[in-house]
């Protein structure tokens, strides 16, 4: 019981990040639409709204990987993965969570700090005339998401677990008896 629930927060720690993914999907929406609407119609460019969108599109795809993770939407050979019976999913997952997820993540992560406090370091900023400040924010996000993807990580691990042990069937949760 103790690791369904377990599993069952982590669960919604994955589905908070695709909120705040889907979020910055929207604001990335918006900051295009302003910049298209500036460019064409108004004559007018902002280097610093044109980064701005790739540093939302970068936070909204690392963020949002937990998600897409904990949905199952993540890669994989699926045209023999789904004709896998429910334990020999479980089992692949278990395998490769272990062998290739936890190690990348981590591995990244740890790397991805020093990435970071060095652009903290040195103020890093923008090349370009105009461009964004403050470098170090979106680099920071690297081993934020690469944290969040592990924690992700280790909720696919246990949602093989409990399949293993009976508690999930195809349709997800069997519900826990008290």
């Amino acid at each position: 019981m103790f690791l369904l629930r377990l599993e069952q927060t982590i669960d919604r720690f994955s589905d908070l990040l695709g909120r705040i993914a889907a979020v910055l999907f929207i604001l990335l929406l918006f900051n295009v639409f302003y910049d298209v609407v500036a460019r064409y119609l108004f004559n007018r460019v902002s280097i610093g709204m044109q980064e701005l969108e790739w540093h939302l599109f970068a936070a909204m795809f690392m963020l949002g990987i937990p998600f897409t993770l904990k949905a199952g939407g993540h890669v994989r050979v699926d045209i023999i993965y789904d004709k896998l019976e429910l334990h020999q999913k479980a089992w692949i997952d278990l395998i490769c969570t272990l062998l290739l997820l936890v190690p990348f993540t981590l591995l990244v992560a740890w790397y991805g700090v020093d990435f970071a406090r060095e652009a903290f370091e040195i103020g890093e900023s923008s090349g370009d005339p105009g461009g964004l400040p403050y470098r170090w924010i979106i680099k920071s996000v690297i081993p934020f998401a690469m944290f969040f993807n592990f924690i992700s990580g280790i909720g696919l691990m246990l949602r093989s677990i409990n399949t293993l042990q009976g508690h999930h069937t195809d349709d997800g949760y069997v519900p826990p008896q008290h």
